[in-house]
């Protein structure tokens, strides 16, 4: 058995364990677990998958890595089968994985992921990440940039930008995120789509956010109609305890004005049900706040509890009450989803085929490949026109 990796958390765990599998390729029987630290279940199933895995590969090397194991690394090291806790801060190191070349591999995904950024200066107060990643620091323009040109030689069309807080990349200058996005396009001619991951909220603020982000999504069309908000609450008071750096008006300026300049814009967003003090009440504002800015694609997580932040001090909501609410507010997505989803019906678009029927449009909805037509090449992108809607995803037909 050579080495294999086990992913838990978000995209920016998911293009690290590319890197990681691609310098431990030499390695035989080693299992590389690569933790996240959001939420109490994603620990419990990175545990439970170890476990799994020393029971059906009692000889495999068992190497842990992540947020997760790099805040309580000896908790980590008892686990059974676990030969190395490797830190954060060393896992994308060849030398570590035996490796003596340099640099990242090709992404292994049809939709390209491309890391400019590492660790948050913020501390919100449920959030442990920063104490996992560290402090926030900016991949240089030009190393991004040799990176997108790597991905398009390697035959990446559709790249999509990946970091703990994106928001807060930093060039030369001063220069922010739709600067280093606006020099990709430009420079990078392969690049035929470019998507965000999260962005916190106030990066596109109306009045103090980033300029050249806002000229690329009136003005470049390959900058993709899709935001996804790290919004987390749709009540002021609940924002404010949780130290965010948006409210609920500046946000719902912020969709009218990007719906202004392309209505077929789909917005996703990070929602927390029952942080600590939410009363129904407040939760109610969260709730009616989604509503009413339809917002189609929801990202919906019971608060969940880590040790040593402020929230973990604060008045519990008790958790049945937590998976309620999360319910609720999931029914309010499936509900904006589809009533967006519809408005698509009968239109025309390319999607990125990332299986044999499967794929995502420019807004970011999942599309599944109906009727007789050959099944597309992965990686490549296919005009389709939307027929239909079935569980929440789009039916689409090739179009010759």
């Amino acid at each position: 058995m050579t080495a294999s990796v086990l992913t838990f958390g978000c995209r920016l765990n998911a293009h690290e364990s590319d890197g990681m599998a691609h310098h431990a390729r030499g390695q035989t029987d080693t299992i590389i677990v690569n933790t996240c630290a959001v939420t109490t279940t994603a620990e419990r199933q990175a545990r439970q998958a170890i476990r799994r895995a020393h029971r059906e590969n009692p000889d495999a090397k068992i190497v842990v890595t992540g947020c997760a194991s790099d805040i309580a690394p000896d908790r980590w090291a008892e686990l059974p089968g676990v030969v190395r806790v490797v830190p954060n801060e060393d896992k994308l190191r060849p030398a570590i994985w035996g490796d003596n070349g340099a640099g990242l591999p090709p992404s292994r995904h049809a939709r390209a992921l491309l890391q400019v950024q590492q660790g948050c200066d913020h501390r919100c107060t449920f959030c442990i990440i920063p104490y996992g990643r560290g402090d926030s620091r900016s991949t240089p323009m030009e190393d991004a940039i040799a990176r997108a040109e790597a991905l398009v030689e390697a035959g990446h069309q559709e790249i999509v930008l990946t970091g703990v807080d994106i928001a807060s990349w930093q060039g030369t200058e001063g220069k922010g995120l739709g600067t280093l996005c606006r020099e990709l396009l430009r420079r990078v001619e392969g690049v035929r789509r470019l998507r965000l991951s999260s962005i916190d909220p106030v990066l596109l603020d109306v009045e103090t956010g980033d300029a050249d982000l806002w000229w690329l999504l009136e003005n470049e069309p390959r900058l993709m109609p899709h935001l996804h908000l790290s919004l987390q609450a749709g009540s002021d008071l609940i924002l404010k305890r949780m130290k965010r750096r948006h409210d609920t008006a500046g946000v719902a300026a912020t969709l009218r004005r990007v719906r202004s300049m392309r209505p077929e814009t789909g917005v996703g967003a990070d929602l927390i049900a029952g942080f600590p003090t939410e009363t129904e009440a407040l939760f109610e504002e969260t709730r009616a706040f989604i509503e009413e800015q339809q917002i189609p694609f929801l990202h919906v997580f019971p608060y969940s509890e880590r040790p040593g932040t402020p929230a973990a001090r604060m008045p519990a909501v008790p958790n049945a009450e937590r998976q309620q609410r999360a319910a609720r507010l999931r029914d309010v997505g499936e509900r904006n989803r589809d009533s967006f989803l519809k408005r698509l019906i009968g239109t025309e678009f390319d999607i990125l085929a990332e299986t044999p029927d499967r794929g995502h449009s420019p807004e970011f909805a999942t599309i599944r490949l109906v009727g007789d037509a050959p099944a597309p090449v992965r990686g490549s992108f296919v005009p389709v026109r939307a027929t239909g809607l079935e569980n929440g995803t789009l039916l689409a037909e090739i179009r010759s």
